[in-house]
């Protein structure tokens, strides 16, 4: 049930904005996410309009460097779209326990960057090899990226590291990229 539905909200959501600002909410699935979670829209604000994120070899080989502390952040290839970084964001909420999985796909720690891309080099069992294949022809972008870029080797070396490290699947690579795909637009 949305909470945009619910009698009381609409009520007072009317109250306060005006029917036909209600009416918004329910056409602009944007608007419905910034108001039911102002936190997360002011956080989609921030990462679409002052991401560091490329996918030059430049920018690859700096990420070395980067105090691991700092972050990169931002769509690398097309503009990020609020209603599926909100579906992101709250998929990948059930992989909080293992802190080597971003929480946002926008906003990654250099730190856990540094720490994956050697894991990309790793050589996988067979039986490793297969679920890091699954993953390679199931997921949307038919890999951990939409190109060979900074993001193919952290969540390339993601992957391998959660295969080796914590036993995931296939499947489950397959999942974490789909939620964790920072390429930007809706798909």
């Amino acid at each position: 049930m949305s909470s945009i539905s619910h009698p009381s909200r609409r009520t007072f959501l009317g109250g306060i904005f005006g029917t036909a600002a209600i009416m918004g909410f329910l056409k602009d699935p944007d608007l419905a996410i910034a108001a039911d979670d102002p936190e997360l829209a002011k956080r989609f604000k921030d990462l679409s309009q002052n991401g560091n994120s490329t996918c030059s070899t430049k920018f690859t080989e700096s990420i070395v460097t980067m105090p691991a502390m700092s972050r990169i952040t931002g769509s690398c290839c097309s503009p990020m779209e609020m209603k599926r970084y909100a579906k992101q964001v709250n998929g990948l909420a059930k992989y909080r326990d293992i802190a080597m999985i971003p929480a946002d796909p926008y906003d990654i720690p250099a730190g856990i960057a540094q720490k994956m891309i050697p894991y990309y080099d790793v050589q996988l069992s067979g039986a490793e090899q297969q679920a890091y294949d699954h993953a390679m022809a199931n997921s949307n972008e038919k890999g951990p990226c939409c190109c060979q870029c900074w993001r193919w080797k952290v969540y390339g070396g993601l992957a391998k590291y959660l295969i080796r490290e914590h036993g995931f699947s296939g499947k489950q690579i397959v999942d974490v990229w789909n939620l964790s795909d920072g390429c930007g637009g809706a798909m």
